[in-house]
């Protein structure tokens, strides 16, 4: 199972690289496995500071495994699922960076919007395909893509299940970045870098948990929650921290998490 997804840790950042490129990495009950197995370990583990998650090949994922698609639509399936949901990434206190790398579809869309930040090749073509395939807005498309990219465009994509390239993804709003293809990595890695060096682990662990609890709540309840959370990073050591390396003009050095 180890080579479905591969792991490699670099100055804080761990890089995870579906690994089923013969598919385009199609999403597999064992490599959903994989995945979140380590980035549970990574949760864990305070070398790693922040995380790139990427695709072997020509494509990021795409979507579930037609193999898997044909079971179910017989009857065959009999894989146990995971019991940990595809939001599970929402979960990990450290931050989360897809490198949209190529063919991005349906359940692979769902993974890619899981991260906290995504990055894509301006040429990787995306689409959400389910209501091409008889499907609907799966494991909560429908509530991230609105919220994203407005409602008039999720229905677009989501309806006509159409394909667009990383560019167009950009354009909507839906990713942070588009850039060529071949820097892609570098990029994505070079900005985990940047939050591994500057940012503290305390604080994007709290950060990431606000934003994602925060769309559910009323700002009065976001502001008092806020309120108490920082009155609690008063007295955290990388507060101090983070004071006397702005006053002593020198990188920080943040406690690991």
């Amino acid at each position: 199972m180890a080579e479905l997804v591969l792991s490699t840790l670099d100055q804080g950042v761990l890089t995870l690289t579906f690994n089923r490129p013969e598919t385009l990495n199609a999403w597999t009950g064992a490599m959903g496995r994989r995945y979140f197995d380590l980035l549970a370990e990574a949760e864990g583990d305070p070398a790693v500071r922040a995380v790139v998650v990427t695709g072997a090949g020509k494509g990021f994922c795409s979507g579930a495994d037609f193999k898997t698609l044909t079971a179910i639509q017989s009857g065959s399936y009999e894989e146990v699922p995971d019991p940990r949901p595809n939001t599970f990434p929402t979960t990990i206190g450290k931050p989360i960076i897809a490198a949209v790398n190529g063919a991005c579809a349906g359940l692979g869309m769902v993974h890619a919007l899981m991260c906290d930040l995504v990055f894509t090749a301006e040429e990787a073509k995306w689409t959400t395909a389910f209501a091409r395939r008889g499907l609907i807005a799966e494991y909560g498309l429908s509530w991230v893509l609105p919220r994203l990219i407005g409602q008039q465009r999720a229905m677009d994509v989501l309806l006509s299940g159409r394909t667009f390239t990383g560019r167009e993804a950009y354009e909507m709003g839906l990713v942070n970045r588009a850039v060529p293809g071949e820097s892609l990595l570098a990029r994505a890695q070079e900005y985990a870098g940047e939050l591994a060096v500057h940012s503290s682990p305390a604080s994007m662990a709290v950060i990431k948990r606000q934003v994602w609890h925060d769309w559910d709540v009323t700002l009065e309840e976001s502001a008092k929650a806020a309120t108490q959370e920082m009155v609690a990073s008063f007295q955290r050591p990388d507060f101090q921290e983070g004071v006397a390396s702005f006053l002593e003009r020198r990188p920080p050095d943040f406690p690991p998490r």
